[in-house]
């Protein structure tokens, strides 16, 4: 079996920083209502940069980091709800932006859980024995797909990017296992849908909606569909909620975060939670995250990464990190 680690880790959150108090100017909201319902304080926005701007910067940082050049790179798989277009890849920006000449490069779209899908992607490439390393970041400028006048979404939801490199081990592996899953739900979450032409006119042209969630929904998927899996995905692998040094899961919001801890059984200071300040950042939580932890010195031998979204679709990797670095 390849063994695979991860040799480096890095986030990058825009300068403009938004609190609740500006969007309560713009929309009929509060303070005082968004962090009893959420925990969100503040989020940061993309001011004059769209996604592959954040992800050149976290790709930068990854290779800075790894100490490797860009030609080093065999693969780079972006996971994004918010493109710079449908075509071409956010991920072949970002890799002419680096010049990593030797690789090849797509986006991946399963919102919120796109992090865990791109990553176990990327592993199984490198698990084939063709690629050496996979680059595997989450972008997301959320902000140019909200509806400011829906207070049920806008305020949830922030900008930026963060993401791995992932390359073949001669040691021990830091991949341990996975389980991911949808259920088709085109209704719960939605952005950017673009309706089928219905007649042929000059006046015709593209046109995208703005993101929506049905929140109760959302709520109830989380509580119960996801919860669930998490209990399953621990037991098919023989590992108890106590034995987990870290658990990241999707930053939606502080209170589905202390719900999925409830339903563990544990406290809630074994969460990396990032959200309160960034918002929910979609793909970009779990691995903005993991850099956090990592950075802050953090040796975890059992994370948890559970992600879910619009799809529906969720999934959780377990990753033993005690030797990040070495």
């Amino acid at each position: 079996m390849t063994a695979v680690k991860i040799t480096a880790s890095a986030g990058y959150l825009p300068e403009k920083v938004v609190t609740n108090d500006e969007l309560s100017q713009l929309m009929d909201t509060s303070d005082e209502w968004i962090v009893s319902h959420t925990g969100i304080k503040k989020r940061h926005y993309a001011i004059a940069e769209n996604t592959s701007d954040l992800a050149t910067k976290v790709a930068q940082k990854l290779l800075q980091q790894a100490k490797l050049a860009a030609t080093k790179i065999d693969l780079i798989i972006v996971s994004t709800i918010t493109p710079d277009a449908l075509t071409p890849a956010t991920a072949a920006i970002v890799q002419k932006n680096i010049q990593a000449s030797n690789a090849f490069a797509y986006d991946l779209s399963a919102a919120c859980a796109g992090f865990i899908f791109a990553l176990a992607t990327a592993e199984k490439f490198i698990h084939s024995g063709m690629y050496q390393r996979a680059m595997v970041i989450s972008a997301e400028t959320n902000s140019k797909m909200m509806d400011f006048t829906d207070r049920t979404s806008a305020v949830f939801f922030g900008d930026g990017a963060a993401g791995v490199i992932l390359e073949k081990s001669a040691g021990n592996t830091a991949y341990l296992a996975e389980k991911i899953a949808t259920q088709g739900n085109t209704e719960v979450i939605h952005s950017g849908r673009v309706a089928p032409l219905q007649k042929v006119a000059a006046d015709n042209y593209p046109q995208l909606d703005a993101f929506y969630q049905d929140g109760r929904a959302v709520y109830n998927f989380v509580t119960n569909d996801v919860n669930a899996h998490i209990a399953e995905f621990l037991a098919d692998n023989g590992v108890k909620p106590t034995d987990l040094d870290l658990v990241i899961t999707h930053q939606a919001n502080l209170r589905l975060i202390e719900n999925i801890a409830q339903h563990l059984a544990l406290d809630i200071d074994k969460f990396a939670i990032n959200v309160t300040e960034a918002g929910n950042t979609s793909s970009v939580g779990i691995p903005l995250a993991l850099a956090q932890a990592l950075e802050q010195g953090k040796r975890p031998k059992k994370v948890l990464l559970t992600g879910f979204g619009a799809g529906l679709a969720y999934g959780s990797i377990l990753l033993d990190l005690s030797e990040f670095g070495k």
